[in-house]
């Protein structure tokens, strides 16, 4: 079915808290909820249109923040997402710095990402009779990277661009110990998101990248120790940047011209021979491997 006849469609999908689709401005949203092979995602979709772009907002957690990081279906939130024809994903991060010159309520669009997360479930969409590698070297599109970064400093906002995340499982916070090696492997910032997420993405061929929301210091500056506390309000203080960025970034990102490498990432990744593909697999990946595969 071509895109442009299909009744839910978006060309760019955000994911983040809640509340970031109630951004002035937006025009016929509707929630869908799609039924995907690998469970159900986060929350419904939130479709809507947004200077003309259309647009998917996906709520991580789920409207009223109710899943852990580990638990997070991400198979089921990126296969919804790429169900609709999203292209390009925007993510929202709120993060710790590692860094003196990341301080709480800056913005950082990292390059790299640094996994230390211990086998979460649904960390890749091939297994069960189909064997497939994607190259990962780098995870975040510089394409729509770059693209965010300029309408964030077209706007003024303290945005920083290049760095490396470092994903945890959580849900506790860093000991001391471990925010000290951090800061001393050069990482810049630190949170319990992004990934499987990236890697699906890039499994799915969709353009992916993250917009770290800076809150704390994670454990290692004596007297600004990250908490609950201090992470919602550094949220609640910057709702309007972060709204307000996503707003100005949507049509920069819609105009990427997906002459990237993430737009066709899947076309050399399967190894398994057509012939002993598993069939019931390869009907759950017809969305991302289907054009390539010829049973």
């Amino acid at each position: 079915m071509a895109k442009t006849k299909q009744k839910n469609f978006a060309k760019v999908g955000v994911i983040g808290g809640s509340g970031v689709y109630e951004i002035e401005g937006i025009k016929d949203l509707r929630e869908v909820k799609i039924k995907t092979p690998f469970g159900d995602p986060s929350d419904s979709l939130m479709l809507g249109s947004l200077d003309g772009v259309s647009v998917a907002f996906l709520p991580r957690h789920a409207r009223g923040h109710k899943i852990l990081p580990s638990e997070l279906n991400s198979r089921a939130n990126i296969w919804a997402l790429k169900s609709i024809g999203v292209e390009s994903i925007l993510a929202v991060s709120a993060c710790g710095s590692l860094k003196e010159e990341l301080p709480p309520r800056h913005f950082v669009i990292p390059d790299q990402l640094f996994d230390r997360t211990q086998a979460r479930p649904g960390s890749t969409f091939y297994g069960e009779g189909i064997v497939g590698h994607t190259q990962f070297a780098d995870p975040y599109c510089k394409h729509v990277s770059n693209a965010v970064y300029e309408a964030g400093k077209n706007m003024g906002l303290p945005i920083h661009l290049g760095g490396t995340f470092v994903i945890i499982d959580g849900p506790t916070f860093s000991t001391r110990a471990e925010s000290r090696v951090w800061r001393s492997l050069g990482f810049s910032i630190i949170g319990m998101t992004n990934l499987p997420e990236a890697k699906l993405a890039r499994e799915a061929e969709i353009c992916y990248m993250t917009v770290g929301l800076v809150t704390d210091y994670d454990v290692w500056k004596e007297g600004e120790e990250v908490s609950v506390e201090h992470v919602m309000e550094t949220i609640h203080q910057n709702v309007a940047n972060v709204k307000n960025l996503v707003k100005k970034a949507i049509p920069a990102i819609a105009k990427n011209p997906r002459t990237c490498a993430c737009a066709s990432a899947a076309q050399w990744a399967v190894m398994t021979a057509p012939k002993a593909i598993n069939k019931k697999t390869l009907k759950k990946l017809e969305l991302i491997v289907g054009k390539y595969i010829k049973s």
